[in-house]
């Protein structure tokens, strides 16, 4: 995430912290160089014009506390005012205190509204929050279908008359069939009701006239605009034009797993005043987050995000199952094979191995780029493990040659594969004798 910026601000703050002390002059030349970088990543102007001004104005005083290491201290200005620059402090949902929250999801085509309606209702679902779905998305062929199977998969159900229809086949003006869906939506008892707009490929009178019709009848709590994390600069007119056609309450980011540069980010509250309320990290339906301003400028500038991989931890691993690893591997025997296998398909349930090392402290990006991409190495050790047998499981120590072998030929994976295996095996075992 916001990989090459977060590069290029290390290497500032590195030569800024390595100086016992700083002058004015350093200081002036080190946000010369982060505000060339910030619209390198495609931050607005006036957003990156704004954010070097303060960090000036505060850095002057700063610089005269002298209990302080001055680069320490201008390397938490910075961090503290892109934090502001995100919108301060997280922002959650707007509930409504009396009947369905509606939240209203508009944007252009291809920012991924409908997969985001179906992870935001997953979420919403496991917050008992009771989420219904409207298929509103006439325009596009398959969208309301799409938005159907989503729903099956996560188990909420998906209303509206727009359901199955294409085009302009339907009868019902689009308003009255998010009217008659929110009825539907009411009689089942749901508290939250996601409404999945039709997107254009760019802004016009009549994509803005048709979404002003659709807030009148739905009444939304929220109206969060869904924009593609990728999209930098372009962000900024695609937010402005929706904030000033329909009046955003927020933002959702997606396709924040990639190597996006940043600028759309970093630009949406200042430009809208807005708050970012999610970011989508990844393809699959859990794969949304709630956005913290303050944790994200943590990772942004290398400092990991310890409290998000706490909650990924606390929501994919079963507690049960991992005490009784515990007490097997502190135990006189030990983990065997069969154990390892679990541990491992437990820290392949927190997400991608990039991102799960992407949240701890002093991780940088350089250092990322040296970890395998290809998380299919735990389906690999799968097959090598389950190609022994119980016996060889329960004591590696009888694999010689000839054993090591067959599993290789049974497994499908070669040789040396099976050697890396049962030496990380006992890596992890030694490691966790001295624990």
């Amino acid at each position: 995430m916001f990989t090459t910026l977060s590069e290029q601000l290390a290497g500032v703050f590195k030569r800024l912290t390595g100086r016992g002390v700083l002058s004015d002059a350093d200081v002036t030349a080190a946000l010369r160089e982060i505000r060339r970088h910030l619209l390198e990543a495609d931050v607005s102007f006036e957003v990156t014009r704004g954010f070097v001004e303060r960090v000036r104005e505060r850095a002057v005083g700063a610089l005269r506390v002298a209990t302080v290491a001055p680069g320490q201290q201008v390397v938490k200005l910075v961090h503290d005012e892109i934090a502001a620059m995100l919108g301060g402090t997280r922002r959650e949902i707007d509930f409504a205190s009396v009947g369905p929250t509606v939240i209203l999801l508009v944007g252009l085509q291809g920012s991924g509204k409908t997969t985001t309606a179906a992870k935001l209702a997953r979420r919403l679902k496991l917050e008992q929050k009771a989420p219904g779905l409207i298929a509103a998305d006439l325009a596009r062929p398959a969208a309301a279908e799409q938005l159907r199977q989503l729903g099956a998969q996560i188990g909420v159900p998906v209303f509206g008359a727009g359901a199955g229809i294409v085009g302009a086949q339907h009868a019902a003006p689009l308003h009255q069939l998010v009217r008659d869906g929110l009825r539907e939506a009411e009689r089942a008892r749901c508290r939250t009701v996601i409404v999945d707009t039709a997107g254009r490929s760019q802004i016009d009178a009549g994509l803005m006239e048709e979404l002003r019709a659709v807030k009148d009848a739905a009444q939304p709590r929220e109206v969060l605009l869904v924009a593609d994390g990728m999209t930098g600069q372009d962000a900024v007119r695609v937010a402005r034009g929706f904030h000033d056609g329909v009046g955003l309450t927020g933002a959702i980011l997606t396709k924040l797993d990639g190597d996006a540069r940043g600028g759309a980010a970093l630009s949406i509250h200042g430009v809208t005043g807005v708050a970012i309320k999610y970011v989508g990290v990844g393809e699959k339906l859990e794969a949304l987050e709630p956005f913290d301003p303050v944790r994200m400028a943590g990772r942004m500038l290398g400092q990991g995000d310890v409290v998000a991989l706490v909650e990924k931890a606390a929501a994919a691993i079963d507690p049960a199952a991992a005490k009784r690893l515990e007490q097997k591997a502190r135990s006189k025997r030990g983990m065997d094979l069969a154990d390892f296998l679990i541990a491992l398909k437990q820290m392949q349930a927190l997400g991608p191995m990039k991102q799960v090392l992407g949240l701890l402290p002093g991780v940088s990006a350089n250092a990322l780029r040296d970890v395998p991409a290809d998380d299919k190495r735990v389906k690999h050790f799968e097959a090598i493990v389950l190609s022994m047998t119980p016996q060889e499981r329960a004591d590696p120590a009888i694999l010689n040659g000839s054993r090591r072998l067959r599993i290789a030929k049974g497994s499908g994976r070669p040789v040396q594969e099976v050697n890396r295996l049962l030496e990380q095996f006992q890596q992890m075992k030694q490691l966790l004798k001295r624990t």
